[in-house]
Parts: structure tokens; C-alpha cells; sequence
């Protein structure tokens, strides 16, 4: 099914800039959602998303800086109305696993008479190769308060096809989709591999959350080390330690696996020092 225009919220984003390429490869009108796109979508600015939705009828919507932000349920609760008065007939919510406020934002999603695909995810491959984690990759040391937890992790890439599958294609309305890899490992263990891959030593180093916040807070600033902090102690409890069939339930085929991530980035250059 062809929709007139579909609006990527979150489109210089990990997911946002893999799926506006697919969406037009599927032969979709595409308006790129960010606070640089014409026009504007800047989520610490409610007054551009109407004019952002004019026209549009399918969203994909990746929340900045994250839905376990204390600013996220309002500003779903609003957009999701905004959507709603600008007759969206498809809206794609990307969530986080294991996180309280992503469930309240998701329940609003349900709640709002759209019709909706939530697509759950577990934490992203490319943490390590783009983004905050890539300079400690680089330095050789990944220092997080992970302990031994075991995470499913996923590759950015089947979210993006998950999510343009439910963008485009029928049979994904009113579904929730779980999305993971197909192995739980440590990071300690996620590490190693990508250590191997590039040929070079990369540790991981467990910390606690403090030593972890105020490391961050020194690089990033106090509002981003609150956030992150709280977040990894919320989900780095052990309650993510499971995989989920959610691609394979969207695309019918299973997730990619680390390793082969592991192979592409060390291939690519991008953790040589």
C-alpha cells in the first residue's frame, strides 16, 4: 500500500537515517522529521508539528532524547492528537525494552485511536560503532555500569526494516513488536568480539553508576549524565535478559548477529584509532 507522504521523526537518527533510504527505495514520498529539515520538527518546540504533519499520513516517530525522559509521555500525548487531527493513518512508535516511561508512552500510542505499530527494542549494536559509545571504543575502554548482564542486543538495521515493514506493508496494525538478536551475551562479552574483529585491544570495565555519571557528566553535561545513568540503572537489572522473535514475527527471517555487525564496522575503519 502506498501512502501521499510519510514524516520520519528522528530522521539524522540511528534509525530515523536508515529508514528514510528504504522508505524510498519502496517508492515512498518521505519527509524527513529533525530540527534541520524544511520544515522543522524540533521536539523542545510543540509549535512546528502541525505544519510537520500537514499532508503526511504515516509517522514514524524515535524520540530524542530517549522515552525514559521525564518530557516524553507529553510530548507522545500531544503529538499522538496532533497526528490524530491530521488523519495519520499509520503510526510507528520505536520504544525501548524494559523501561517504565516507554511503557507509559506506548499505552498512550494504544490509547489514541490511531492505528499504531509499537516496535520494542533492545539495546542497539551500533552504540558501540556510532554515537556516545564510539570514542571509548576507540580509546579501548568501554566502561559502563552493566556488571554481568546479559543483553540480547540488536542491530539497527532490522529495526529500521521492522519499522519501514510497518510503514508500507499490511498485517502490522494494533501490533507489538518485540525486537532483539538472536544471542544473549555480556558486555564484557560484546566487547571481546568487538575486539577481535578489529584486531586490537578494546576491554570492557564495569563501574558503578556513580563513577559512570560523573564520567559523563564531565564529557556530556549533568542533564545527559542524569539521563543515562538512570536509564542504564533501570534496565541493566537483568529484567532485559531475554530475546524476543519480534523480527522474525515482522520480516520472517531472523535478526543479524553480532558478529557479522562485529566484521563490517572493523571492516569500514571505524574504530581504528
Amino acid at each position: 500500500m502506498s501512502f501521499s507522504t510519510t514524516l520520519v521523526i528522528g530522521s539524522t537518527g540511528k534509525t530515523g537515517r536508515r529508514i528514510v533510504p528504504k522508505l524510498r527505495e519502496r517508492g515512498q514520498a518521505v519527509r524527513e522529521g529533525s530540527r534541520q529539515s524544511n520544515p522543522p520538527f524540533d521536539w523542545a518546540d510543540s509549535s512546528g508539528w502541525a505544519h510537520a504533519l500537514e499532508g503526511v499520513s504515516a509517522v514514524y516517530v524515535a524520540f530524542s532524547p530517549d522515552l525514559a525522559a521525564p518530557t516524553a509521555p507529553a510530548a507522545i500525548e500531544r503529538l499522538t492528537q496532533l497526528a490524530r487531527e491530521a488523519g495519520v493513518e499509520r503510526f510507528v512508535l520505536l520504544s525501548g525494552r524494559g523501561e517504565h516511561n516507554a511503557v507509559r508512552c506506548e499505552d498512550i500510542v494504544r490509547a489514541s485511536g490511531l492505528p499504531y505499530t509499537i516496535v520494542r527494542a533492545s539495546w542497539f549494536y551500533q552504540n558501540f560503532s556510532e554515537g556516545q559509545l564510539l570514542d571509548a571504543v576507540r580509546a579501548g575502554v568501554v566502561a559502563l555500569p552493566a556488571g554481568d548482564v546479559h543483553e540480547p542486543f540488536i542491530d539497527v538495521s532490522d529495526i529500521a526494516d521492522v519499522a519501514v515493514a510497518a510503514l508500507v506493508d499490511e498485517g502490522h496494525t494494533g501490533r507489538l513488536y518485540e525486537v532483539t538478536g538472536p544471542r544473549l551475551l555480556r558486555f564484557a562479552d560484546a566487547v571481546a568480539e568487538m575486539s577481535q574483529a578489529a584486531g586490537r585491544d578494546i576491554a570492557y570495565v564495569p563501574v558503578s553508576p556513580s563513577h559512570f555519571h560523573a564520567a559523563l557528566a564531565a564529557e556530556a553535561g549533568p542533564d545527559v549524565a542524569d539521563l543515562l545513568t538512570n536509564l542504564c540503572e533501570e534496565v541493566f537489572d537483568g529484567r532485559n535478559a531475554q530475546m524476543a522473535d519480534g523480527v522474525q514475527q515482522a520480516l520472517g527471517r531472523p535478526p543479524r548477529d553480532f558478529s557479522d555487525f562485529c566484521r563490517e564496522v572493523a571492516a569500514s575503519g571505524v574504530w581504528r584509532v
